[in-house]
């Protein structure tokens, strides 16, 4: 049967790309993850596969979401609801019902084409259909069908895991209009919150074209120059690669296969190409280790293993035996291992590997270039998104310099680089957009951000409050990680005092690729505390407290735009706006008792009001419990999805899967609550039964006395109790206002705050970044 709802609310945007309906042929760790990312948006999915031998006919599908389920590959259980398992030989009529097809079956040109003999038959005109294939051309795959089907049918290469890699490679062709291009182009977008790239109908495409030629780079040049593998991947780290380095990486993907992936390229691109002058299908090392069986992490033994006692090891390149892995530490490279021009200059061995490693990838980049992209933007966006570097060679060539010894000799013996001289005249990007690969000097167009530009009204080290337009601004935290410094309690004293006067609507939010704000800072309070400045304390709670609140009740909206870290003071800022946007792949909680505290800056107030205001019919009680709970255990959500069904974020509140849609969809928000708007009426708390408290308490006693708890969480857990059933005022039934609860809140921080165990846990995550159970 159809399913006639979701179980819960479509993300921004996805009504606006006309695709009510998605189906996903090939269950496997791709086809599954797709589907699940579809469900992510608010999306029905049919996910089909072969009929199952044993366990039902639908069981491979079935399998492909309980991995799913397993891997999280889902932001939230319910969206499993959303995926309607089914087989490629009952239920292919299905595919009337999508307007989006995704073929991700197994890497064969023929199986490929015999299904999609079997779409077209079902499918409904203008259906777009897609193909996950990473290794087939674009114009092999449509040779056999109709000009209707090839009219709707691109590539649309996901890297892996779906859910977590922000890359999704667009092939399109001739036969595809300009609005289809778009429509997959915007739905990629706003439904699965990918970047798309446009890629030319090329071996590889862009991302593993010039990803695994770097990797082939990487690990010949360094068995050539006689690195270590730690050195190489330390070299690598130090380049803005991931930390798994070239050999962490070819461990991860699997060292069995090299002879199919960089088999395959090496045999598709032209004869000339630099790709074959690093034949890594060729090299007896990799043989040996294939031969060997020694096949990365999926066999336990590559590059690296676990030896005795779980101590790490590192193949002796030279030997091929194991010994014991020395790590490079990052102070010991040239440069210290931040400065990647000190790096690429120095003469010695790390230096030299450095310097050809990055001049052969970049100039490869800068030959190939013309034939696999559009602009020099596209292929270091492909990169920095489906490799996870910090940086693509153009973007760092431009910021170290072309001037570097290797990369000049390498651009003269590759040949003359129309790409690279042009870029020795402008660099590879200008203020106007990025280098077209041509190399005639034009350049594509940029997207500023929103934030981008001087609209800067006030603003100093930690916090600037900045003019969107249309009558709304912006306030952005800029300390690090966003953290609530005293400085930015300065500029948002300034921004409430201008509120109704310089702007109409306000924006909590920032570009930050990391948070939105991680709170207060730990490394500033025990400062506080070491030198006995308690008195400065409470008046920084003080502040935080009277500024939060008085932001509640301003006289124009305030929506919180909420993406990445949104943890303690952070998500506190958050609960005190009229309304959220939140990015799919928000984490966000109250994780104060992980540091021995509790929510200082009226945390536990609002969670509540909020819990009681949207109860729908639930007890008072069971909604003290519920927020009780949630802060005892200090649980982060680890989407939007769960951030919402937790009670940090309200049912109407809206998500972006995209995390570039998330500025413009809160200014959109605030503009639509300016006309007619007033402040929410003045709240106050009920007062709860004298036996509330000890009633919260008894399932911790439990769980002390079983081991699961320590004494340190039972005087934490009695602490918060106490303030929120609303300490010495629940004895005589009295109600409590949100500024009587909040100084409840100030005064126990206070008391844990100077608790020996409560330091312990806060210098514990200072230095390690995790908690201890103390």
């Amino acid at each position: 049967m159809p399913q006639s709802s979701s179980p819960y609310r479509p993300a921004l945007g996805v009504e606006e790309t006309g695709i009510r309906r998605a189906a996903v042929i090939g269950a496997g760790a791709m086809g599954a993850g797709i589907a699940a990312q579809f469900a992510n948006a608010g999306l029905a999915v049919d996910l089909l596969d072969v009929p199952g031998k044993a366990g039902g006919r639908n069981a491979p599908a079935e399998a492909g979401i309980a991995r799913q389920l397993k891997s999280h590959g889902f932001m939230a259980e319910e969206g499993a609801a959303l995926l309607r398992a089914g087989n490629i030989e009952d239920d292919l009529h299905r595919l009337a019902e999508a307007d989006w097809i995704v073929e991700a079956v197994v890497e064969n040109l023929e199986i490929k084409r015999s299904l999609y003999a079997k779409i077209d038959a079902v499918r409904r005109p203008g259906t777009i259909v897609s193909s996950n294939t990473s290794t087939i051309p674009r114009r092999e795959l449509v040779a056999a069908g109709g000009d209707r089907f090839a009219a709707d049918f691109v590539i649309t290469h996901f890297f892996n895991p779906p859910r977590v890699m922000r890359l999704v490679e667009i092939v399109a062709g001739p036969e595809n209009s300009d609005d289809l291009v778009r429509r997959v182009a915007n739905a990629t977008r706003s439904l699965l919150g990918k970047s798309a790239v446009m890629c030319r109908d090329t071996p590889g495409f862009i991302a593993n074209r010039i990803g695994c030629y770097w990797l082939a780079a990487g690990v010949l040049e360094a068995a050539r120059l006689g690195l270590t593998v730690e050195e190489a991947d330390a070299v690598n780290a130090a380049l803005g690669v991931p930390r798994t380095g070239v050999f962490g990486l070819m461990d991860l993907i699997g060292i069995d296969l090299v002879p199919a992936i960089w088999g395959s390229l090496m045999q598709a691109v032209p004869a000339g190409d630099r790709f074959r002058r690093f034949d890594l299908p060729g090299s007896p090392l990799i043989g040996s280790l294939i031969a060997e069986g020694r096949h990365g992490r999926k066999t336990g033994q590559g590059f690296y293993r676990k030896g005795k006692e779980g101590r790490r090891e590192a193949l002796d390149l030279v030997s091929g035996a194991y010994r014991p892995a020395a790590a490079v530490a990052s102070k010991d490279l040239p440069g210290g291992g931040r400065d990647v021009a000190a790096l690429l200059a120095d003469e010695g061995r790390l230096g030299v590997y450095a310097a050809s490693l990055f001049s052969e990838v970049l100039a490869y980049a800068a030959a190939c270039g013309p034939e696999i992209a559009e602009d020099v933007g596209s292929i270091d966006a492909a990169i920095e998104l489906g490799y996870s570097w910090r940086e693509g060679p153009f973007r760092m060539a431009d910021r170290i310099g072309l001037q570097v010894p290797a990369v000049e000799r390498l651009s003269s013996e590759a040949g003359p680089s129309p790409l690279l001289a042009a870029a020795a005249q402008k660099g590879f990007y200008s203020q106007d957009g990025a280098l077209l690969t041509g190399g005639d000097g034009r350049t594509a167009s940029a997207s500023p951000s929103l934030l981008a530009g001087d609209a800067q009204i006030i603003g100093n080290a930690g916090a600037r409050l900045r003019d969107l337009g249309d009558g709304i601004a912006c306030f952005e935290i800029t300390s690090k990680m966003n953290s609530f410094a005293p400085e930015v309690f300065d500029i948002l004293e300034d921004t409430l005092a201008r509120a109704g006067r310089d702007f109409q609507g306000l924006v909590l939010g920032n570009d930050d690729r990391r948070a939105f704000s991680a709170g207060a800072d730990l490394s500033s309070i025990l400062k506080l505390l070491d030198g006995g400045d308690e008195l400065s304390l409470e008046d920084y709670l003080a502040r935080g407290q009277r500024l939060f609140l008085g932001m509640k009740y301003l006289p124009v909206p305030v929506v919180a735009a909420v993406h990445g870290f949104t943890l303690g003071g952070g998500c506190e800022f958050m609960l005190h706006a009229d309304a959220s946007v939140a990015h799919a792949e928000l984490n966000a909680g109250l994780p104060e008792t992980k540091v021995g505290l509790i929510p200082g800056w009226g945390g536990g107030t609002q969670l509540l009001l909020r819990g009681l205001e949207g109860a729908d019919g639930e007890r008072p009680p069971a909604v003290l419990a519920a927020v009780f709970d949630l802060i005892r255990s200090g649980a982060v959500a680890s989407s939007a999805r769960q951030a919402m069904r937790l009670g940090l974020l309200r049912k109407g509140d809206g998500i972006t899967m995209h995390r570039e849609d998330l500025l413009p969809a809160a200014k959109a928000k605030a503009l639509s609550l300016v006309s007619g708007y007033a402040p929410p009426p003045k709240a106050a708390l009920p007062a709860f039964e004298p036996s509330a408290c000890g009633g919260l308490l008894v399932p911790v006693a439990e769980g002390v006395a079983a081991g699961r708890l320590t004494e340190t969480d039972e005087t934490i857990a009695a602490v918060l109790a106490f303030v929120l059933t609303g300490g010495k005022a629940a004895e005589s039934g009295e109600s409590l206002t949100e500024e009587g609860m909040m100084a409840l809140e100030r005064q126990a921080f206070l008391k844990l705050v100077s608790l020996p165990a409560s330091r312990a846990r806060m210098e514990h995550m200072l230095k390690t970044g995790k908690p201890l159970r103390n």
